[in-house]
């Protein structure tokens, strides 16, 4: 494993971090044990960054990593974990839509809930990071999250703050960025998606700010996994997303893919991994993991640096897409 700085923190994480979202529910069928037991093993194995949320399971994601501490205290094996949580919006409606008021989404006193509420959950008595769940760019001049995320920091309940901005609009954390207010910002960052280089990568290695680069595998397709006629277990939530349509296009541009292949990176979890940490402004990257398989994959990432020209060939691969979760709200 390697490590780097999460900005002007002073903490160094695991290049790549553990994204906790699975363990919590909604991709499927759930298991507590293994999930824990891949816990522990990404720790073994040089891991130091766990990255869950009060809405992965409605606190089910936090609580066993709690779980999890508890018995790496008890064994005297919890130095240097780093978990950033995420306080969700009032409304528990993403994305975040830009005409609502932060006195209906994030006010004072929800954030300093959430935060106890997250507390509890992880069995700690100081948060490492504490990310609002969801952004618009409205809210750099509507500041009741600061003011909350400030209040906690000096009683001393959690250490870092940031943001987990809205899927596909990098350029939202720009601002934020610039403003000197957070010390990480967590979005959407994979082979297809590669827009936040463009000018939020940018702002936040000018400002000392983290990049956490979520959704490296863009929800499964960069796999290669997801052929046409894929079935989903019934609680998955893929089920919905992936249309026939959509897993048709995604079959023609992962194959294309493939031609980047090679003895050192042999397959494309990795190349998508690989491609994600070639960028200097990413503090880490996340990969959903449930199972000690998940791990052991993902884990082996940070060994091989992709070369510069076959960074410059998977340019060419940048694909917009525009599709809307099936959860996404409007206007």
């Amino acid at each position: 494993m390697q490590y780097r700085p999460l900005g002007r923190t002073g903490l160094k994480i695991s290049e790549i971090g553990f994204g906790a979202w699975g363990i919590g529910g909604g991709w499927g069928a759930t298991d507590d044990a293994e999930a824990k037991r891949a816990l522990h093993r990404f720790l073994d194995l040089g891991g130091t960054f766990i990255d869950t949320a009060y809405g992965y399971g409605d606190g089910h994601s936090e609580a066993l990593i709690g779980q999890m501490l508890r018995e790496r205290k008890a064994a005297g094996t919890a130095q240097g974990i780093v978990v950033a949580t995420k306080a969700p919006p009032k409304t528990m409606q993403w994305p975040l839509l830009p005409h609502l008021s932060v006195k209906e989404t994030f006010p004072v006193e929800w954030v300093v809930a959430c935060a106890e509420r997250s507390l509890k959950n992880l069995g700690v008595e100081t948060l490492d990071l504490l990310q609002l769940h969801a952004w618009t760019d409205a809210y750099n001049e509507q500041l009741d999250w600061y003011e909350a995320m400030v209040k906690l920091r000096e009683q001393g309940k959690l250490q870092f703050f940031g943001v987990s901005i809205n899927d596909y609009v990098p350029e939202s954390g720009v601002r934020l960025a610039q403003s000197g207010r957070i010390d990480a910002i967590q979005v959407i960052y994979n082979v297809f998606e590669q827009t936040p280089e463009q000018d939020l990568f940018p702002a936040a290695q000018d400002h000392g700010v983290g990049i956490l680069a979520r959704v490296p595998f863009e929800e499964g397709a960069l796999t290669g996994t997801l052929r046409p006629g894929a079935q989903f277990h019934p609680d998955d939530w893929r089920g919905a997303y992936f249309t026939p349509e959509r897993l048709a296009e995604i079959d023609r541009r992962v194959r294309a893919l493939e031609q980047h292949l090679d003895p050192e990176t042999p397959n494309l979890p990795l190349l998508a991994l690989r491609f994600c940490l070639h960028h200097p402004a990413v503090s880490s990257v996340l990969p959903g993991m449930r199972s000690i398989q998940n791990v052991e994959a993902n884990i082996q990432a940070p060994d091989v640096r992709l070369r510069a020209e076959t960074v410059a060939a998977l340019r060419s691969h940048e694909w917009r897409h525009g599709w809307s979760y099936p959860w996404a709200v409007s206007e």
